[in-house]
């Protein structure tokens, strides 16, 4: 990745951390989770609503590291109006991505604006971060309520 598009996504993720975007809560969602990393404390609830299996609304309340509030914030704008089947397809191309980087495996097309997050797997200490918010997901989706992500 050149180094001009490494700073605008620099830039994105710093954005989306000084003023995430659906930063609040959704009273009467139909589906909430709460998501911790023991690691650094990063936490937050996220909240949806759900209606024939599409997210209506996506939001979310916490605090954490730049990373784990850009992730977030980045994670609630590409989801709004998509299928849970999307979503759960979408967190399997993040997850990669956030693991692996963007490959040959996964794309930048295959991500959108959420490739601002793919240098974060250079740094394993903060896959974790940049990953809560879609373990949260994952739980809210399938209704457990929790998003810790499992240890590896």
């Amino acid at each position: 990745m050149n180094s001009e598009l490494q700073d605008l996504y620099q830039e994105v993720v710093i954005d989306h951390s000084k003023r995430p975007r659906n930063f609040r809560k959704i009273e009467g969602a139909t589906r909430t989770a709460e998501g911790f990393n023991p690691l650094c404390g990063d936490q937050l609830t996220l909240y949806v609503t759900l209606a024939n299996g599409v997210i209506e609304d996506i939001a979310f309340q916490g605090a954490g590291c730049a990373i784990s509030k850009a992730s977030a914030s980045l994670m609630t704008a590409a989801l709004k109006g998509k299928t849970q089947e999307e979503a759960a397809e979408l967190f399997g191309r993040v997850h990669a991505m956030l693991t692996e980087g963007l490959n040959g495996e996964v794309k930048l097309e295959d991500v959108g604006k959420l490739a601002a997050l793919s240098g974060v797997w250079e740094f394993p200490m903060r896959v974790k971060c940049a990953s809560l918010a879609w373990h949260t997901l994952r739980s809210a989706l399938e209704g457990t309520g929790k998003g810790e992500e499992p240890a590896r």
